[in-house]
């Protein structure tokens, strides 16, 4: 048991390490300001990371079988390392597009890799509660970003001539750290059996309702979680007359009610049902995109940050672990499968910012509404009511 905890240490410091993707929500908005971008053109950025989800997440699942989860994660790493290292050399729009996309690669391997490996190590009905608690590290990393951002911007701390760009200089030696311990922790990995998956193979997996409903909620997911990202800052400056410095503040309060949210979720999940707990989290993003659809106020646009945060913490944990569990003998090749479901941050960030340059910033809430709208109608499919019910689909043993 002991060993178990150790082992989780330094998989738990992966987690922080794949939390380094949600800085490109404040970072693309100081690139705007710094290169006076449109909001189009800004959305570029954190949708070229998410971009690279879709080409990469099966791939990955696949190149598991062949090198193993540990392995596919350090190497996951090491891209992560390199994206970190490049805007500490140059700023401008070129290499942000290099660091954004390098960035995004690593996570995406990180993403089909690690929660996998995860499950090796946890099994059963705590994998979903395991799972929280890695987004909960994850999302300390995602709401510190802003802050070392603005503390770099204001010259708060130290930023050695970098500016706000310091953020990637600190991440950066985190990264390397994980790197480090985790090459240090053995992991013993079940060897994989039977003909390996082709694409094809993968993609079929889509047939399975189960796998795409999950699929299609992942996109969901995590296009509110970027879009939000981006956004809100964007909604406090043309509504509440704010800096960018100050606005940045809405990217820190999202981040910080989604680690309570998922600090929370992790103990209220081994005490309700998953569909229960699956509903009060939709509900609540329902009345956070009303808040900031019409709110004026600085406290009821605070509140719907919060909300949002709360209400989408533990949506991709409880996606996931379902999927996952649900077709036991393809786990590498539905781990892809869904994390390739991140390709959401693509879409979702690109026509938000077409709606924002036509309407303002009420245009891209309405595009995030509409993945709140699926949450809720696709809530049977994606939560069977104790979180673990089996594809009825034949499979191989267990």
């Amino acid at each position: 048991m002991n060993n178990k905890y150790l082992t989780l240490i330094p998989l738990m410091l992966c987690f922080f390490a794949m939390g380094f993707v949600d800085l490109v929500g404040i970072a693309s908005n100081y690139v705007k300001a710094d290169l006076g971008l449109s909001d189009t053109v800004a959305n570029v950025l954190p949708s070229l990371v998410f971009f690279w989800f879709l080409i990469f997440s099966v791939p990955t699942g696949m190149l598991m079988n062949r090198i193993g989860r540990k392995r596919t994660v350090l190497l996951s790493l090491a891209v992560t390392v390199v994206s970190l290292m490049v805007p500490l050399f140059n700023a401008g729009f070129t290499a942000m597009l290099l660091s954004f996309s390098l960035l995004g690669i690593g996570n995406a391997l990180m993403q089909t890799s690690l929660n996998p490996l995860i499950s090796t190590v946890v099994r059963g009905g705590n994998l979903a509660s395991t799972l929280t608690f890695g987004q909960f590290v994850k999302a300390i990393a995602s709401f510190l970003a802003p802050y070392i951002a603005v503390w770099g911007a204001t010259a708060a701390i130290p930023s050695f001539g970098l500016d706000w760009r310091v953020l990637f200089a600190i991440y950066l030696i985190v990264g390397l750290l994980a790197t480090l311990l985790l090459v240090a922790t053995p992991i013993e990995e079940e060897p994989q059996t039977g003909r390996a998956s082709s694409m094809g193979d993968c993609l079929r997996l889509l047939g399975r309702p189960v796998v795409l409903l999950s699929f299609i909620g992942i996109m969901c997911h995590v296009g509110i979680d970027v879009g939000t990202n981006t956004t809100a800052p964007k909604i406090l400056m043309e509504r509440l007359g704010m800096s960018l410095n100050d606005a940045a503040f809405a990217t820190s309060l999202y981040f910080i009610f989604r680690t309570v949210g998922c600090l929370t979720g992790s103990l209220l999940l081994r005490l309700m049902p998953n569909r229960t707990f699956f509903i009060v989290s939709v509900a609540m993003m329902a009345l956070s995109m009303a808040g900031l659809a019409f709110g004026t106020d600085r406290l009821v646009l605070y509140t719907a940050i919060a909300l949002v945060g709360y209400g989408n913490s533990n949506v991709f944990s409880l996606v996931y672990s379902n999927a996952l569990l649900s077709v036991s003998d393809k786990q590498n090749e539905v781990s892809g499968l869904m994390i390739m479901g991140l390709f959401g941050g693509t879409v979702f960030p690109l026509l938000m910012g077409f709606a924002a340059d036509a309407v303002g910033q009420m245009g891209a809430v309405a595009v995030m509404a509409i993945g709140v709208v699926y949450l809720g109608m696709a809530t049977r499919g994606l939560t069977p009511d104790n979180g673990l019910t089996p594809d009825p689909s034949p499979r191989r043993g267990e």
